[in-house]
């Protein structure tokens, strides 16, 4: 794989230490050589970009498929009891409950987005989204 360096300035990195110790990857330098080779990197640079570009797609599809397959798709309806996750202000101590509720749904607003009002019939003044919900069982 391509290194960001490489892409950007034309060859791989070389750190202090192989420069001052003479390592034989510095002790081997050709000026002509590596002009020659400069100029053949410069000519297939399109095609390395190009499959940077095509190695960083396919890992941003591979942790999207390993996100989504671990997401569990939850779709509330009008008068579903759920609870909902709790704000740390609202929690006492270590121990205290992680849920909250129930709470009735009001209106699905598309998206995974929903009002909640209270079983006494105060409604919530924001949406919840449905990752931060969970049905309640009686």
């Amino acid at each position: 794989m391509e290194m960001s360096f490489s892409l950007v300035y034309g060859s791989d990195a070389m750190i202090p230490v192989e420069i001052h110790e003479s390592s034989p990857r510095f002790q081997s330098f050709v000026a002509e050589e590596s002009d020659e080779e400069r100029r053949v990197n410069l000519d297939l640079l399109d095609e390395a970009r190009e499959y940077v570009r095509i190695k960083a797609e396919a890992i941003k599809r591979r942790v999207e498929h390993q996100y989504s397959s671990k997401v569990k798709p939850r779709q509330f309806q009008v008068a579903d009891l759920v609870m909902r996750i709790a704000h740390p202000y609202e929690l006492e101590n270590k121990l205290s409950p992680k849920w909250i509720g129930p709470f009735r749904v009001t209106e699905a607003r598309g998206n995974g987005l929903y009002k909640l009002e209270t079983l006494e019939g105060g409604l919530i003044s924001r949406t919840w989204n449905a990752a931060n919900l969970k049905f309640y069982f009686s």
